[in-house]
């Protein structure tokens, strides 16, 4: 019985959008026998291009990280923000659906407006920004056009192979005397190659909305005075963005085990980065 369930496991055929990302790029280590795609072999806005590859390609799973992630970007550019994270999910859930795959797909904590300290699963979204907008978007244009997806909200995203807090922090702490950081945001970081390594259990699990971040809950200046020394805190009002923030997004994940503690995460990230 083992030895057919492993045969099994092993036929499966997995699609990975966005694959060179900061995301992608850990899960195609998770995934390396996976179609890969990148934003250069597949504009996710053009419907007719992502219904004929993926029924071309013909997998069991999608894995979707392909996404327009600059939040203060995506106030400049809403309609550019609003195609990829709204209309590009659901051609990718209506190839899914014709082609009889499973879909993964990223979203954000950014859907929620902050005005609660946690989140779970079915609290109902209301973003405060486009990015948090377009992204809601997708969430519902993939459940319109299919059944078998599993919705993954994600956090604070960091990860070796893209432009992130961390790198940011260590930048900024080499070229400033002080780097000041907001202390009335809180959420929850998390490291792409926990979240990439979870993705293997959330095939497996029944379709809906999941929430998965590392553990712990911190403000964004918490987070940096584990990354930098010369960091002094600020509030909201002091560090003005394009993009509204909400206060809390802090994401509960109430189907799943949880994944370790982020301090955790960002001590084998800094080690990572240094060998």
């Amino acid at each position: 019985m083992v030895r057919g369930k492993q045969m099994v496991v092993g036929a499966i055929k997995t699609l990975i959008i966005g694959a060179s990302g900061m995301l992608g790029s850990d899960l195609c280590k998770v995934f390396p026998d996976a179609v890969k795609l990148t934003h250069h072999d597949l504009d996710i806005t053009d419907r007719e291009q992502v219904i004929e590859s993926i029924l071309k390609i013909k997998p069991d799973v999608v894995i979707n990280a392909a996404a327009y992630t600059n939040v203060d970007g995506c106030e400049d550019n809403k309609e550019l923000a609003f195609q990829v994270n709204g209309s590009g999910p659901g051609y990718i859930a209506e190839a899914c659906a014709r082609a009889g795959a499973k879909l993964v797909h990223f979203s954000t904590d950014y859907v929620f407006d902050g005005s609660k300290k946690e989140y779970v699963e079915s609290d109902i979204p209301d973003p405060i920004n486009v990015y948090g907008d377009s992204k809601l978007l997708g969430e519902k244009k993939i459940i319109e056009n299919m059944d078998d997806y599993r919705i993954v909200r994600i956090s604070w995203l960091f990860g070796i192979h893209g432009k992130n807090f961390v790198e940011t922090m260590l930048k900024l702490s080499g070229e400033m005397d002080t780097v000041k950081v907001v202390n009335d945001q809180f959420g929850k970081p998390t490291y792409t190659v926990d979240l990439a390594s979870k993705v293997k259990e959330i095939i497996e699990l029944d379709p809906g909305i999941y929430h998965i971040t590392n553990d712990g809950i911190c403000s964004w200046y918490e987070f940096a005075s584990s990354i930098i020394d010369n960091v002094i805190p600020c509030t909201s009002e002091e560090f003005p963005r394009k993009a509204k923030r909400p206060k809390y997004s802090v994401l509960v994940n109430t189907k799943t085990e949880p994944m370790r503690h982020w301090r955790e995460a960002l001590k084998d990230y800094l080690q990572g980065r240094n060998i």
